[in-house]
């Protein structure tokens, strides 16, 4: 059986995907076969290009028009294009995985995860990180009770792309393109994550308190000499109570000087803890009880997650690592090799209520429900 794959989007995520695609048959042979069959955008040119340096076979201006023609749609747009396709697919039974966040804002998650389960088709969402060797790995000693009761969870992703007041301005600085800034550019990453890796264990999230700050209002259009508003928040902060008790506490910002992509997480518990970098993705830091201090565990054995496909013990994987290995458990469940895929649009829709919760909290001033 091959899937045919049509591609909405070819930038940043659309090369990270489809380079994920090109190395499942080399590095993982029980993968299902693909075919990369058409690829969406509104470019003519741009798209030719692309479409070849990607390796697909045709490509369409026509988001409605391609769907007709594939078995996997691959929603890689910016935040405002994920609704719609994603739900117009899923009612084609054409398979969906989607980038995150879900959905620009909470109404439109709410419509898209109904549109997945009233389908025959995998609709998955694109939280790549749940798919780091290493952080498996942590789920794994969570699971196993290693760490105790969890009491606490921290997490922050840091970037500093936007310190520049100068930057140029882009969709992602425009509500009505990307909903939110950092907070559902990173923040989603985080949110979903700390769920990942302690939600069976602490429960949901049950309320929130949340602030969302902008430090630049406007910004210069790269070639004009004009400028256009920011209209989202550049950084955010959030208290999260789950419940079980557990507290967490989260940060993201695209504004902190020195800090390229630096995504840090830490989970304390009443046994043990532990704590995670993306820029060391290989290493896990974990103390256990009876420990004096952290121990640095190097992820790279045969029998850690993922890591038999690759290279031999020690040899370090990438960020890149992490796509195709989530694209290898998604197109298994759309080939109807594994049952389900997560992360679903569940997962997603739980995630866009907490970057809901962190926004509705920041406009009132108070703590908030995480609303259900």
């Amino acid at each position: 059986m091959t899937l045919h794959v049509g591609m909405l989007g070819y930038r940043f995520m659309g090369k990270a995907h489809a380079n994920a695609l090109a190395r499942l048959p080399m590095f993982f042979p029980d993968a299902p076969e693909t075919e990369r069959s058409v690829l969406v955008g509104r470019d003519e040119a741009a798209l030719a290009e692309a479409a070849d340096r990607l390796g697909f076979a045709a490509t369409e201006t026509d988001w409605e028009a391609a769907i007709e023609e594939v078995d996997v749609l691959y929603n890689l747009g910016p935040n405002h294009l994920h609704p719609e396709p994603s739900i117009r697919a899923l009612e084609s039974d054409v398979h969906v995985l989607c980038e995150k966040p879900l959905a620009p804002g909470l109404e439109a998650a709410e419509r898209m995860a109904e549109a997945a389960r009233a389908s025959d088709a995998v609709a998955g969402c694109a939280f790549n990180y749940r798919y780091v060797p290493a952080l498996r790995y942590a789920r794994r000693l969570v699971e196993a009770g290693d760490l105790g009761e969890i009491r606490h969870v921290r997490g922050r992703y840091l970037q500093d792309w936007l310190v520049d007041p100068e930057a140029p301005w882009s969709w992602r600085l425009d509500a009505d393109l990307a909903g939110s800034g950092a907070l559902g550019d990173l923040g989603a990453h985080t949110l979903d994550l700390a769920r990942f890796l302690v939600g069976d264990r602490v429960g949901e999230a049950t309320s929130v308190d949340g602030s969302l700050q902008t430090f630049v209002e406007e910004r210069p259009v790269e070639g004009e000499d004009d400028t256009r508003p920011v209209t989202v928040d550049d950084a955010y902060g959030a208290r999260v109570t789950y419940e079980s008790g557990a507290m967490g506490t989260f940060e993201a910002t695209r504004m902190a000087t020195g800090h390229k992509n630096d995504h840090t997480v830490e989970l304390e518990g009443t046994k043990g803890a532990l704590r995670f970098s993306l820029e060391r993705l290989n290493e896990l830091e974990v103390l256990r009880e009876g420990d004096r201090g952290f121990e640095t565990v190097l992820v790279t054995d045969a029998d850690d997650p993922y890591v038999d496909h690759w290279w031999p013990p020690g040899h370090v994987l990438g960020w890149e690592h992490t796509f195709v290995h989530e694209n290898y458990e998604f197109l298994r469940a759309a080939a109807g090799e594994r049952d389900e895929f997560h992360a679903s649009f569940e997962d997603g829709l739980e995630a866009q209520r907490l970057l809901d919760a962190v926004e509705r909290s920041d406009a009132r001033g108070e703590r908030v429900s995480v609303e259900r």
